[in-house]
């Protein structure tokens, strides 16, 4: 099963990434890869900005929807969903962990599992370490500049 293991650290307060991870409205906000939250398609969302465990979150990129759905939610420390729907792959499952540095900022491990679909998700190895340091590189930098 392929797997990925991304990380990045930030000047920012965990809390500040936290909140920015549990509103999927955000995330086309401070992910480059992620052009927009397709809320048609999403469900769950929280008006207030804390999506809650269950909530999907679909995200356009290019002509392709994703949807992942929010399985954990542990305040500050750790956020994982699985894939709801998605082309390319299946039995998706992720999570983001969040630690405080000696300094104040926040480490991101960000980490997944997956099985390819048939056509297209022979790929996926290939491609998806690469978006997914991307995501924390630009989660870590985005907190940063609003801290």
């Amino acid at each position: 099963m392929p797997r990925y293991h991304v990380s990045a650290t930030t000047s920012a307060p965990v809390s500040a990434v936290w909140a920015l991870l549990v509103d999927g409205r955000a995330w086309p906000r401070w992910s480059t890869g992620l052009d927009e939250l397709v809320e048609e398609r999403s469900s769950g969302l929280a008006a207030d900005g804390r999506d809650g465990v269950g909530a999907v979150r679909a995200f356009r990129t290019g002509r392709a929807v994703t949807g992942e759905r929010l399985t954990e939610l542990v305040p500050e420390e750790r956020m994982s969903y699985e894939d709801a729907f998605n082309l390319a792959m299946k039995d998706y499952r992720a999570a983001v962990e969040l630690a405080t540095t000696p300094e104040g900022g926040a480490r991101i491990e960000w980490h997944g599992t997956w099985r390819p679909r048939p056509g297209i998700g022979w790929l996926t190895p290939l491609f998806l370490p690469k978006i997914m340091q991307r995501m924390a590189d630009d989660l870590a930098s985005y907190a940063q500049r609003l801290d």
